[in-house]
């Protein structure tokens, strides 16, 4: 198994380069591949940030990419739940910190948005302190 790091997905996501695009099918698809947590959340903010994808597109396409045959996240529930909560209107980001919480009763902050999203998105488990 290989770890791969950000720039291989969104070159496979987007071929937005064709010699590189070109490398990362192969190693995603001749591979084994490992992609950490962290990965998945640099991918987003890329997409996002840099590609101007919506939320939605986000989302479909990072689950289409964990859902290859020979991907293997680090932690897939907790990305699956955060895709969830983004697509519910939570950045994703502050979706991974609160699935990450674990038997914490609370996640404190002083980001109103993310106060209001985690109760949109059903949880009242993030407050200011």
């Amino acid at each position: 198994m290989l770890a791969i790091d950000t720039n291989i997905i969104i070159r496979y996501l987007t071929r937005d380069h064709s010699e590189q695009s070109t490398k990362a099918r192969a190693a995603v698809e001749d591979n084994d591949v490992f992609v950490a947590t962290t990965v998945m959340l640099e991918c987003e903010w890329v997409l996002r940030s840099v590609y101007s994808y919506q939320p939605q597109q986000v989302c479909a396409a990072l689950r289409a990419f964990a859902g290859l045959r020979r991907v293997t996240l680090e932690n897939p529930g907790l990305v699956a739940r955060a895709l969830e909560r983004t697509e519910q209107g939570m950045d994703f980001a502050d979706a991974l910190h609160l699935g990450s919480i674990g038997g914490c009763e609370a996640m404190m902050t002083f980001d109103r948005r993310f106060i209001k999203a985690a109760r949109a998105a059903g949880s009242d488990e993030v407050r200011e302190p």
